[in-house]
């Protein structure tokens, strides 16, 4: 038997969700990345406490959907996995990128990068890749990619938020201070630690007082 594994390049086609509308009343605008098992038009309700006419927010969709449960009921969403890592990354590098095009983000607008649980991992590397001159970035509840180094993060003159809850599941005292520590060797005095007492969940108060 001679199995081979080849590569190909196509055109694709994906969605994602906004909220609000962007005008010139608009202060900021929030590039968030969801968690494993979401959907961007889902995740989006996490900031419509926010004041409407003041922020735009913009929630890519990661392609890889799947069914939550047995029963083919709810479906959610995957980022990456360990297979063919730098390639997907790249897909998803490109499509957020296309994006932003769309959006035509205003130069005179806060940008607020943020990203949950395994959006972490999407929200730092864009982030990273793309030299992107945000304003705030917010790590909540996930974690940084190990690639990453400081140099990556040299251009960033940014608010940096570690956010976390006391009793995450997915986060125990070991891994946090792991999370803690590659923060700072990334950001140095830019790093906030945001501790709340919660589980693995959106910390909706954290993210009204941003702005």
């Amino acid at each position: 038997m001679n199995s081979n594994e080849k590569e190909i390049s196509y055109h694709t086609t994906n969605t994602y969700s906004t909220l609000n509308t962007l005008t010139n009343k608009t202060k900021h605008v929030w590039l968030v990345c969801h968690g494993m098992g979401y959907l961007s038009k889902y995740f989006i309700r996490y900031f419509k406490e926010l004041n409407a006419e003041e922020n735009y927010i913009i929630a890519p969709q990661a392609s890889s959907k799947y069914y939550l449960k047995s029963d083919f009921k709810h479906i959610g969403a995957n980022w990456l996995t360990r297979e063919n890592t730098a390639v997907e990354t790249e897909n998803i590098m490109r499509y957020i990128d296309a994006v932003l095009e769309k959006e035509h983000i205003p130069k005179n607008k806060t940008l607020i990068v943020l990203g949950y649980s395994q959006g972490v991992s999407i929200a730092a590397r864009y982030v990273a890749k793309r030299k992107l001159p945000c304003h705030q970035l917010v790590l909540h509840s996930g974690g940084i990619p190990k690639e990453l180094s400081s140099v990556d993060f040299n251009f960033l003159n940014a608010k940096v938020s570690l956010v976390y809850g006391k009793n995450d599941a997915y986060l125990n005292k070991d891994r946090i201070a792991l999370e803690i520590d590659k923060g700072y060797k990334l950001f140095g005095e830019n790093l906030r630690i945001i501790p709340f007492d919660g589980i693995h969940e959106v910390h909706v108060p954290f993210i009204k007082s941003l702005v």
